[in-house]
């Protein structure tokens, strides 16, 4: 079976085909810039070189329209017929409370999307574009919405509640979500493949760090508890996010410079974080590089960083009566050894011991960075959110 996964943004829209026969990644590429000056097309051929090909993309249907036909092309395509796609994926992100796994889409779904798109009103109907897109190229094909917020629709409410009158909750779902579930729900399950224990007997914490990036704890398959709150802000220090911020803070910002709601919102999302900090840049390669030329701003920003990750792991162990297994991964968790070092030394009093001639260096693999005598398994495993949607969508259609 031929499975196509969708990642549409505003202006973006990220793709790859499976043939969930043989496991293979048969295309993968991404449209940037839809609606926009300078658009392109960026892939992998069969050689695994990347190819960029200009073109006017005016919306997401004209961008799925090119993708079909990329995939069918004689040079770099791989399928003859775009019908040889059996089902598509879609990443979408926010499905609130009505939604705690994958589901196949009909009316009824899109209808609940929509409803819980004031939580995400700059991803679920960039979402559903993708959604529409594809019921108008290939009318009744099958179509499934892998939620980010599913996997964390098992949290306790001690968990999820904010300490705000009640009636916030009541009357437009104001509560703790998270993100990156797809993500956390494969990392977490692949490295309890890897290690051959029972995942639902492990207490783990995954750790999704990059330029956006949260932490979550997995107690026998579930999750109990995330760092990313109702948006994506809350938590950890971001490339341009600020995480866990004073809120009487952000009144006093909004008072002092006559910010409204639109202004206060790019300050917390667009200019803060690891980029705000450092007033260099938002990509932690950047950072690296400024902290070993010894700008001391850069130095600041790494440890806030750093020291947020290490708070959250130790809060989620305290929460959880301890941890079996620590999952490093995203762009910083899989590649960044020198993060990676810096949140588990002096952890020992937790069981955890880092082998730092093993994590030196590694990037982008599947191992065990951990002694032998650490009570807790620490890995790197590399996410694959795409496949753990085509999956998903597999396993919904044998269903049927």
């Amino acid at each position: 079976m031929k499975i196509l996964v969708l990642n549409c943004g505003s202006s973006s829209i990220k793709y790859k085909l499976f043939d969930m026969t043989s496991g293979e990644v048969m295309a993968q590429g991404g449209i940037e810039k839809i609606g926009l000056p300078g658009a392109f097309l960026k892939l992998t051929d069969k050689e695994g070189k990347k190819v960029v090909i200009d073109r006017e993309i005016p919306g997401h249907q004209q961008g799925i329209e090119f993708i079909l036909s990329v995939l069918t092309d004689a040079t770099y395509g791989c399928i003859k017929d775009y019908k040889e796609i059996d089902a598509v994926g879609h990443r979408l992100v926010h499905g609130g409370e009505k939604f705690a796994s994958s589901v196949l889409i009909d009316q009824d779904v899109i209808n609940k999307v929509i409803e819980c798109s004031d939580l995400a009103p700059l991803h679920n109907p960039a979402n559903l574009k993708g959604v529409r897109a594809m019921e108008a190229l290939i009318p009744g094909i099958p179509q499934v919405a892998v939620f980010d917020t599913a996997f964390h629709q098992t949290m306790p409410d001690y968990a999820y509640m904010y300490g705000l009158p009640y009636e916030m909750y009541q009357k437009y779902g104001v509560r703790r979500y998270g993100f990156h579930g797809t993500s956390h729900r494969y990392v977490s399950r692949r490295a309890c493949e890897i290690l051959r224990v029972p995942y639902e007997e492990q207490k783990i914490i995954t750790a999704h760090v990059g330029n956006g990036g949260s932490i979550t704890a997995i107690k026998n398959g579930k999750s109990v508890d995330t760092s990313m709150g109702l948006t994506p802000v809350e938590g950890l220090l971001m490339g341009t996010r600020c995480g866990d911020v004073d809120a009487g803070a952000l009144s006093f910002i909004m008072d002092k410079e006559g910010m409204d709601g639109a202004g206060l919102s790019d300050l917390i999302n667009k200019r803060s974080g690891v980029a705000g900090l450092s007033g260099i840049s938002s990509d932690m390669r950047e950072i690296e590089a400024a902290v070993a030329a010894g700008n001391p701003r850069a130095i600041m920003a790494l440890n806030v960083y750093n020291y947020r990750i290490k708070k959250y792991i130790g809060a989620y162990a305290a929460a959880m009566g301890g941890c079996d297994i620590l999952v490093w991964t995203g762009g910083v968790g899989e590649n960044q050894w020198g993060t990676r070092r810096a949140v588990c030394e002096n952890m020992e009093y937790m069981g955890m011991k880092i082998d730092v001639e093993k994590n030196e260096g590694m990037r982008g693999e599947e191992m065990v960075i951990s002694t032998p005598d650490s009570k807790v398994t620490i890995i790197v495993v590399p996410t694959d959110e795409e496949f753990m949607i085509a999956a998903d969508t597999l396993e919904i259609l044998d269903k049927k």
